[in-house]
């Protein structure tokens, strides 16, 4: 039987891989992003076709509780079932401590920490319905492990997901609903280094450049992170291999935080 995976973010970047992945796997999906995102998954949802797997896009603001709550139910009926979620939408600011500004507080938050409870209700809901083992998958970030300078804001939203986390997976868990969170190094391929580098050299003086690769020298593994790093951990984690696992946060990062 077919099982059903809905993304978050879905329509490019580390979402769109993870979608690849998972129709790879034998999962139909629901590319869940912004209604003006549609164009870009049609990309993915023929990519997924050609996997020999069934996609839709369904327009998600991630958040607004109520249309969470609603794009698992369009998901679920559109597709047939409901199996696994992956919470991935997110965003980052980045911004020496100084310059914080309210709304970036309220922005990041309501993004990357209420749209991963939202989801994670919706999930849950939806799988007790349904009577389903689901499983569900959050985006935190090794900045969530350990906080980073300019990254005070992002870093806090990422630590809120791991506690959220093992606070969903004990309350799940007599459910047989399992939730985990994958916790992504610095991804090479966004343009959030360049910005990163940007703010680090009005603070420590560094030329454009020479922070970037100060960081890529402390991690062992050599290189940034890829998206494709990313998607085989949710890949594992949405199998069986992972059932007897849950509340973990799983560092992808080269070694980094080492």
């Amino acid at each position: 039987m077919t099982k059903v995976a809905m993304i978050t973010g879905g329509a490019q970047g580390i979402g769109a891989e993870i979608a690849r992945h998972l129709s790879k796997k034998g999962y139909d999906i629901a590319i869940g992003d912004l209604p003006q995102q549609k164009e870009k998954a049609q990309a993915v949802i023929t990519e997924v076709a050609s996997a020999g797997q069934k996609a839709v896009f369904i327009p998600v603001d991630v958040t607004n509780q109520a249309n969470v709550a609603k794009a698992v139910d369009d998901a679920a009926s559109q597709l047939g079932g409901f199996d696994v979620m992956v919470n991935n939408a997110g965003v980052a600011r980045v911004d020496k401590f100084e310059d914080i500004k309210p709304e970036d507080l309220e922005f990041s938050f309501k993004i990357n920490v209420f749209g991963v409870i939202y989801g994670i209700q919706a999930a849950a809901k939806k799988f007790k319905e349904l009577g389903v083992p689901g499983k569900i998958i959050n985006a935190s970030s090794i900045a969530g492990m350990r906080a980073f300078p300019v990254w005070a804001t992002y870093s806090a939203t990422k630590a809120a997901v791991i506690s959220i986390t093992q606070a969903a997976a004990n309350e799940f868990a007599a459910d047989h609903i399992t939730v985990y969170a994958y916790a992504p190094g610095v991804v090479g391929t966004t343009g959030m280094w360049d910005e990163i580098d940007r703010k680090m050299s009005e603070i420590n003086g560094k030329p454009l450049g020479q922070n970037k690769k100060d960081f890529i020298g402390t991690i062992p593994l050599g290189r940034t992170v890829e998206p494709n790093d990313i998607a085989n951990i949710v890949e594992f984690l949405a199998s069986p291999e992972a059932d007897f696992i849950t509340g973990q946060a799983y560092a992808v990062d080269g070694g980094g935080l080492l």
